[in-house]
């Protein structure tokens, strides 16, 4: 099955999931979602998932200096972010509850 349209559906919750304990710069967020499972996701996807984000006021963004290259832009997740990641974590656990329902009835 690919996943690709499905990750697109659930990208905004994986980021706000992602930075919930720690912030992070954009490839960080990728790294961070690779590690966690999500191997498809794409740097461009994310990098537009946390402009997006930081434009509907749910990630607040600052610069740290870098010795290494350009500065980083890290990002937060704010108070708007956070009842965002609540509300959207119940609606997938909803949705996921009744797939697996579904998914049952075709397998008995």
């Amino acid at each position: 099955m690919d996943t690709s349209q499905l990750l697109k559906g659930v990208l905004d919750l994986a980021v706000l999931a992602v930075l919930r304990k720690d912030d992070g710069y954009g490839y960080d967020v990728v790294r961070r979602l690779r590690a966690g499972g999500l191997n498809e996701v794409g740097d461009a996807s994310v990098y537009g998932t946390l402009r997006r984000l930081y434009n509907a006021g749910m990630l607040t963004s600052y610069v740290v200096p870098s010795e290494e290259g350009p500065h980083r832009k890290y990002y937060s997740i704010n108070e708007t972010g956070r009842a965002r990641l609540a509300e959207s974590r119940e609606t997938w656990r909803s949705f996921a509850s009744t797939l697996d329902g579904l998914l049952e009835e075709v397998a008995a």
